[in-house]
């Protein structure tokens, strides 16, 4: 069974940063392609990065060159830095498998960022 916890979560002033952590448990970490998603009010869950498992990384239009994600295979953790945050970044933060989610999602991690 697919666990997921997501952390690091903060209320932030535009500009800050911030550094978000997941750690998975019932899959083979090392060969997942992993993401982070992220779901702002009244909006649908968006990709926001995501890692393969050889680490080559993508990132969505509007964090590109501010967002990092990273992983750790042998903490089974993916992170996710965030730099220069803005408002409209503010959401809950998901990890899941990139490609095809998991059907089990963890519980996310609020990210506020205040103007």
């Amino acid at each position: 069974q697919v666990q997921l916890v997501e952390s690091g979560g903060d209320l932030v002033q535009a500009g800050g940063s911030l550094r978000l952590s997941c750690t998975a448990s019932g899959i083979i970490f090392s060969i997942n392609n992993m993401a982070w998603y992220r779901q702002a009010p009244g909006k649908q869950r968006e990709l926001v990065a995501s890692i393969r498992r050889s680490g080559s990384t993508d990132y969505a239009d509007s964090v590109k060159g501010r967002f990092t994600i990273s992983r750790d295979n042998a903490k089974r953790t993916v992170y996710l830095q965030m730099n220069s945050l803005k408002p409209e970044d503010t959401a809950v933060y998901y990890c899941n498998r990139g490609g095809t989610p998991f059907d089990s999602w963890g519980q996310g991690t609020q990210v506020t960022v205040s103007s």
